[in-house]
C-alpha cells in the first residue's frame, strides 16, 4: 500500500529541526526523502539554508523505526498518507509555499466542488448560529465542499449543518488519527466519512491536540480553501488566524459583523475594520461575491423598465474594461497592463467602486460589475 518513499517521508519529518520548509529545501536538493535519509550529514550540511544542527537526527534507527510503525497503523485504519513533493496534496493546499510535507487522510475530498470554510468561537450564540444554518440552507444546491475544525460550538454547526443539506464536508484535525479531540465530536466525525466527506491532519498519530497545534492546523483550513468565512469570534480568538493565512495566501475573506458591544462579534469587526474581510451585509451579496449565485430570471417584455446608464470618463472606461477582461486582477497587474503608476490609478478605482461597477476583495483584487 505505502511505498518506501513514504517511509522515509514520515523519519524525515520526525526529525526535530526538519518542519516543512526545510523538508522540501532537503527532498528538492537531492531528488527524493530516500536519498536525503541515506546521504551523510556532511553532504547534507552543504545543502543551502541546511545546517550541522538540522542534519544531526537524520539516518537515525529510532525514527526509521517509528516511520515502519506509523506505516502500520495507516494501513491498519485506513488513513491515506499524501506527500507533498510527490503532488499529492488537494491542489489549492500546495500552492501555499508553508504547506504540510505530509498530510494524513481519512475518507475523500470533492475537488470538483468549490471549497469554502466556515470557522467561528466555542461558544456561537444564537447569532451565529443562524447564519451558518441560513447559509448552509441557502448552497445546498450548489457545488460546495464546507471546509471547519471539528472544534465544538461553530465548527461544529458548519459540520452538522453540512450533513444535513447534503454537503460534503472536510474537517481538519489538530492532533493524529490515533484519537479525537473533543471526544464529543466523535459520532460527528463518523458521519462525516458516512456522507463522503473526509477528516484531514498533518499531525502523526505520536502528536495529541496540544495548544500549539490548532494555530498550525488554521493553516491547512484556509489554505485548501478557496474562501473563508468567519462567523463570530472575540479579540485574539483562533479564526482570526485562519483569516491571516487566508490574506497571506491571497484567499478571499468574509466576516460577519456584530453590535460592537458584543464580545464575539469584536474580532470580525475588527477583520472588517483592518480590510482583512469583507462585510457580508445581504446573503445574496454573499453568494454573489463567492461566485455561486444563479443569474436572475428575466422578467417578460410585458412591464419593460429603462435601465440608467452611467456614463464612464475616459479613465474610468480604460481601467474598469481592463478589469472586466481580468477577473480578480490586482492593483500591481492594473498599472503593469496601464504602464501607469498605482498611485495615480487608486483614485480611480475608488469612484468606480462608489458607482457600483466594481468590486474589492481582501488582497487588493478587483472584480467587474
Amino acid at each position: 500500500m505505502f511505498s518506501e518513499e513514504h517511509l522515509y517521508s514520515i523519519a524525515l519529518r520526525k526529525c526535530n529541526l526538519v518542519g516543512d520548509i526545510n523538508f522540501s529545501k532537503l527532498v528538492r536538493a537531492l531528488g527524493s526523502a530516500e536519498k536525503v535519509w541515506k546521504s551523510s550529514k556532511k553532504e547534507l550540511a552543504k545543502i543551502s539554508g541546511i545546517g550541522t544542527r538540522i542534519v544531526r537526527e537524520i539516518g537515525g534507527e529510532d525514527l526509521l523505526k517509528f516511520a515502519e510503525n506509523e506505516l502500520k497503523f495507516c494501513e491498519k485504519h485506513n488513513i491515506k498518507i499524501n506527500l507533498r513533493h510527490l503532488g499529492e496534496l488537494p491542489k489549492l493546499l500546495n500552492e501555499c509555499d508553508d504547506a504540510p510535507a505530509i498530510l494524513y487522510q481519512k475518507g475523500e475530498i470533492d475537488e470538483t466542488g468549490k471549497a469554502v470554510s466556515v470557522v467561528g468561537t466555542r461558544n456561537i450564540t444564537g447569532y451565529g448560529k443562524e447564519f451558518i444554518r441560513d447559509f448552509f440552507s441557502e448552497i445546498k444546491e450548489k457545488n460546495i465542499v464546507s471546509i471547519s475544525g471539528l472544534a465544538l460550538g461553530a465548527d461544529t454547526e458548519v459540520h452538522e449543518q453540512s450533513l444535513k443539506n447534503e454537503i460534503s464536508t472536510v474537517a481538519v484535525l489538530a492532533h493524529g488519527f490515533h484519537t479525537l479531540y473533543p471526544s464529543k465530536n466523535k459520532k460527528l466525525s463518523e458521519k462525516i466519512l458516512e456522507n463522503g466527506g473526509a477528516l484531514l491532519t498533518e499531525f502523526n498519530s505520536s502528536q495529541k491536540p496540544d495548544r500549539e497545534n490548532f494555530i498550525q492546523r488554521n493553516r491547512i483550513v484556509a489554505g485548501i480553501s478557496q474562501a473563508s468565512i468567519i462567523v463570530e469570534t472575540a479579540f485574539g480568538g483562533g479564526s482570526v488566524s485562519t483569516a491571516t493565512f487566508a490574506n497571506i495566501y491571497n484567499r478571499d475573506v468574509f466576516a460577519l459583523p456584530g453590535k460592537i458591544s458584543d464580545k464575539y462579534s469584536q474580532g470580525c469587526n475588527l477583520l472588517i475594520y483592518q480590510n482583512k474581510a469583507a462585510t457580508i451585509s445581504t446573503m445574496k451579496d454573499l453568494m454573489r461575491d463567492l461566485g455561486i449565485s444563479e443569474p436572475e430570471s428575466k422578467v417578460g417584455d410585458l412591464f419593460p423598465k429603462s435601465e440608467i446608464k452611467i456614463q464612464l470618463s475616459e479613465n474610468q472606461e480604460l481601467i474598469y474594461n481592463v478589469i472586466l477582461k481580468n477577473p480578480n486582477i490586482s492593483l500591481d497587474e492594473i498599472a503593469e497592463k496601464l504602464e501607469t503608476p498605482a498611485y495615480k490609478i487608486l483614485p480611480v478605482l475608488l469612484e468606480l467602486e462608489l458607482l457600483g461597477k466594481l468590486k474589492t476583495f481582501s488582497g487588493k483584487q478587483f472584480l467587474a460589475i
